[in-house]
């Protein structure tokens, strides 16, 4: 992805969740100006932590006693409680010098657990605030060191590639020397030397997949950038055949019981199936309540909620059919279903006289 579809992944991810996104990519890209952009347009104040020039001490304060008690100052970064909202951006996390300083915010990068706050040793941080964490691919181009499999899965690889008409329109917008625009314009190719593929060989976890469903549940991609991001998660292989699985059960009709027992979770499909693909859900709720007209409570709140989504001639087709199953007729003529029901049974009266 380029830097303008990082940036929108960025302020999801940030904005919705408690994930950690990790930025990857070459030097000179705009990782971090990105960062520091997405934070503006977010509304959040933004902290660099440029983990290169830090020790242990640096992260989790110096030690005092208070006491019998032993107890650690709060790092002059650290954003408090009250701190307006803020987003602490770990830089060059694999450029740590040492390796108690990579173990040390190892703890700082994880996303809490439910109900828990992000932590840093003694140091709790208020869930206003959030971590992004960005680095130069381990390659062997950059003096970095290499990130184990634990950490990696603790984070959101966001994979960033030059490209020049997202530069051409930050340099515009930038005013920059107007020969260097032409230049670049007519020699695109000099804009940055392609480096080595950005893969950090993500592999499918139970915690990565936890973290795909947070992701679905929270955020919105553009359709292009869906499968980068859940790459950046599960590994390419994992990804690509999780969202073929997903088109291929988005284009099979939804049953008559999975909208009568499960209405929850196919609430949304529902809503957008295609006519030919509504036109067979339709007609399997209609066989199904002709074979087993006897409503569960839960099944008469999914049929009434499965109607009002239906565009207004379907549901007027569907009520037509169920109004002469007896048992689901009672059903349709509560009061309780009026909102949804009575305009569409008015109207068949009028039909009929």
């Amino acid at each position: 992805m380029n830097i303008t579809q990082m940036k929108q992944v960025l302020a999801e991810i940030l904005t919705k969740t408690d994930l950690t996104p990790c930025v990857v990519g070459h030097r000179g890209v705009g990782k971090t100006a990105g960062v520091v952009q997405v934070c503006r347009e977010i509304g959040r104040e933004y902290v660099a932590v440029r983990l290169g020039q830090m020790e242990v001490g640096d992260l989790v304060g110096i030690p005092y006693r208070e006491t019998e008690t032993m107890h650690w100052s709060r790092p002059s970064w650290w954003p408090t409680e009250n701190a307006p909202e803020t987003i602490v951006h770990c830089d060059e996390l694999n450029r740590a010098q040492q390796e108690d300083t990579l173990q040390a915010i190892f703890q700082f990068v994880e996303p809490p657990a439910e109900g828990q706050e992000r932590r840093l040793h003694t140091h709790e941080l208020h869930p206003r605030h959030k971590v992004v964490v960005s680095i130069n691919p381990p390659d062997g181009t950059y003096q970095v060191a290499t990130l184990d499999r634990a950490l990696l899965d603790r984070m959101v690889m966001l994979y960033v590639e030059t490209d020049y008409q997202c530069w051409a329109r930050y340099a515009k917008q930038q005013e920059f020397d107007e020969g260097v625009q032409q230049f670049l314009s007519a020699y695109p190719n000099l804009l940055a030397r392609t480096g080595s593929p950005l893969d950090m060989q993500m592999e499918p976890t139970e915690r990565a997949w936890e973290m795909v469903s947070t992701l679905r549940r929270s955020c919105r991609f553009p359709a292009e950038l869906e499968m980068e991001v859940y790459a950046g998660i599960v590994g390419q292989e994992a990804a690509v055949s999780f969202l073929r699985w997903c088109r291929e059960q988005s284009e099979r009709p939804l049953t008559a019981r999975q909208v009568l027992d499960n209405w929850e979770q196919v609430a949304d499909r529902a809503a957008v199936q295609r006519d030919d693909l509504q036109a067979v859900t339709f007609n399997d709720v209609i066989t199904t309540l002709e074979v087993d007209p006897v409503l569960s409570e839960s099944q008469e709140t999914s049929l009434i909620a499965y109607i009002a989504v239906l565009p207004r001639d379907l549901q007027f087709g569907l009520v037509k059919a169920l109004l002469k199953i007896p048992a689901v007729a009672a059903v349709l003529c509560k009061d309780e279903h009026d909102a949804v029901i009575l305009e569409v049974i008015e109207a068949i009266s009028k039909e009929a006289s």
